[in-house]
């Protein structure tokens, strides 16, 4: 963000009539590579993620991480910051994200009623200054899984996460027992002790929740006033509650009255307590209950805070989404396929456009390991599919106008840590975890340390590493990234260009492309789409009807095609399109497949396009 300094430079300097049309001078104390449209605050408008240039923005990353759930790095996700800055980095130049949901625990942060430990929340800081020195964006989210890991004794076969052990202790519940669980979060439904805890929070019993409410408001001035203002930008909300759950519903109550009557009132107190701490100006990302959308029919309960009217734009629409049916093994014999959960994310759009607000995904995943660790790599494409568009593949090309907005969404997870861990589950020193992510046998990290202690995908790059439009300087019609991941030595392509573009599929080849058409606003800034590693930029082809290039050049603002590093010194880049007009469709076709095309290829490919587009969209 500009300072006072800088500000009255450029004021200066327009008087004066020497300002060069279409750039902005950088500030002295901006992240590396920032350019002078990058590091506001987002906000909420209209529905969107919005920066001070009125770009819709979309948030692309991952959690971090589930250390948090475990005693060894003291429910921190790092051992240290220097473990945080390296994560950080690797996340965006391997993972291609932007943003984080950093966990955090009421355990740690409250160990005795009534006082907050300031050293954790000191440390905790620090380690989201890492991912914001990295041009990372982050939303905190006050993190929690079966209520609490001390309503497990030390021979337990499940763990849990989130509450201290004084709220537990207030409420003298029976000792846990799940009965025939093969899957931990049977234990929300199944065992008396995680719902009668979880019943007590949302009633207040002893007073637990007005304490967790307080340590919040607690935990969040102390990030705003250990934050640099430039920082604190970069911190685009808070989560207040992972999975919300009522454990035991009233007589006659329904998941959907438990939403109105009893979780929304706790957001409404807990919107509060960000304004009180000072971020009046940051959302809420609120869950709905959490088996509102869940896919299989009896584990589905009403709800997607169906009466919380409209919520932007101090309220976030957030939700999780796992395909239980591939999970399960049993419910899914087979893999994912094209358009496999445009139904699941079309009902995730739906619901936030009937709230007037953006929409995010801040859990998804599969496993990694386990006897259905196989269908992992077409669930995850799948997921990201429905993410970028609520079309499949099929169909896109002769629908893009019903593609719907690009949701912005955070993968579980990112733990660098994932096969390396020393857990004493439940505190039994006879029961140490190391494998996978060490918390009730999941596997779903994303990253670990390879032999060399370097940072290293566990997943095709090709599927985590996307292009995606990271801010579009109008409004988006519909975009597409095929990403030819691979399942085993098979290539995945689901969306590929069809016969009637010859030149356009020449042009692509066997390659990984994206489409964004977008609408332009007038603006100055400029329309961005983040580049994989596998776009180096000597191989980037990009078609627009704002021009063809081959090896786009660096960016200026006079150059409608270029390219440009991303905020944050971490060698990532970003394609930036700028269209000076207002109203008028473009669109952008960014692509590796070719080499060296010739310059009657990419003008055969840009006529296509453009009759394409005007039959397309009206």
């Amino acid at each position: 963000m500009p300072n006072r300094r800088a500000r009255l430079l450029v004021v200066l300097v327009l008087l004066c009539g020497f300002l060069t049309a279409g750039t902005r001078p950088a500030t002295a104390d901006s992240l590396p590579d920032s350019l002078w449209f990058d590091g506001s605050p987002l906000t909420v408008q209209n529905g969107r993620f919005t920066d001070a240039s009125g770009r819709e923005v979309v948030l692309r990353g991952y959690n971090v991480s589930g250390e948090t759930k475990l005693a060894e790095n003291g429910g921190l996700p790092f051992a240290s910051v220097a473990d945080a800055r390296r994560s950080a980095t690797a996340l965006r130049a391997l993972g291609g994200g932007n943003t984080v949901r950093f966990l955090l625990s009421w355990a740690y942060a409250e160990p005795v009623r009534g006082q907050v430990d300031t050293a954790y929340l000191a440390a905790a800081t620090d380690q989201m200054r890492a991912f914001l020195d990295a041009g990372i964006r982050v939303y905190p989210d006050f993190h929690q899984d079966l209520y609490s890991r001390h309503l497990f004794g030390p021979d337990s076969w499940y763990t849990g996460d989130g509450a201290p052990k004084w709220a537990v202790d207030a409420g003298n519940y029976p000792d846990e027992f799940c009965g025939i669980c093969l899957f931990w979060g049977q234990n929300i439904t199944q065992n008396e002790a995680v719902k009668r805890a979880s019943y007590d929070f949302w009633h207040n019993a002893h007073g637990v929740q007005d304490a967790f409410l307080t340590t919040a408001q607690k935990t969040m001035a102390h990030v705003r006033q250990h934050l640099s203002a430039e920082d604190f930008a970069g911190i685009v909300g808070f989560d207040p509650y992972n999975e919300p759950h009522a454990g035991v519903y009233d007589p006659g109550q329904t998941s959907r009255i438990w939403e109105r009557d009893v979780l929304w009132p706790f957001y409404e107190k807990f919107r509060a307590r960000m304004d009180a701490a000072g971020w009046q100006t940051k959302p809420a990302f609120v869950e709905p209950n959490l088996f509102w959308n869940a896919n299989l029919d009896f584990q589905k309960e009403e709800g997607g805070l169906l009466d919380a009217g409209t919520l932007g734009p101090r309220y976030v629409f957030n939700t999780h989404f796992y395909d239980q049916k591939a999970i399960s093994g049993v419910f899914m014999w087979g893999k994912a396929a094209d358009g496999q959960y445009a139904g699941d994310f079309g009902t995730v759009r739906d619901r936030a456009a009937a709230t007037a607000t953006p929409a995010i995904v801040s859990e998804f995943g599969h496993p990694l390991s386990s006897s259905v660790s196989d269908k992992a790599p077409t669930v995850l494409k799948a997921m990201y599919q429905a993410l970028d568009s609520r079309l499949p593949g099929a169909s896109w090309w002769s629908n893009p106008e019903a593609s719907g907005p690009v949701l912005s969404g955070t993968q579980w997870q990112w733990d660098i840590y994932n096969g390396r861990h020393h857990e004493l589950m439940n505190g039994n020193p006879d029961k140490v975890l190391t494998e996978g992510d060490a918390w009730n046998d999941e596997d779903l990290s994303a990253v670990h340390l390879d032999d060399a202690g370097t940072a290293a995908l566990r997943q095709d790059a090709r599927l985590l590493d996307r292009v995606y439009p990271s801010a579009t300087a109008g409004t988006t019609v519909a975009f597409t990234y095929e990403d030819r991941s691979r399942d085993g030595s098979t290539t995945l392509t689901w969306n590929p260009v069809p016969g009637s573009l010859p030149n356009v599929a020449r042009l692509v080849g066997s390659g990984q492309y994206a489409l964004l058409l977008w609408r332009s606003d007038g603006g100055e800034a400029p329309t961005e789409l983040h580049l994989p590693a596998s776009f180096p930029t000597p191989a980037t082809t990009v078609v627009s009807d704002l021009g063809t290039v081959y090896a786009p050049p660096s960016y200026t603002g006079t150059t409608p095609v270029g390219v440009a590093a991303e905020p944050g010194g971490t060698g990532s880049r970003r394609l930036l399109l700028t269209a000076p007009d207002s109203g008028v469709l473009h669109y952008a076709l960014v692509t590796n497949g070719a080499t060296a095309p010739s310059a009657d290829l990419l003008g055969a490919a840009r006529a296509e396009l453009t009759a394409w587009a005007a039959r397309a969209v009206n």
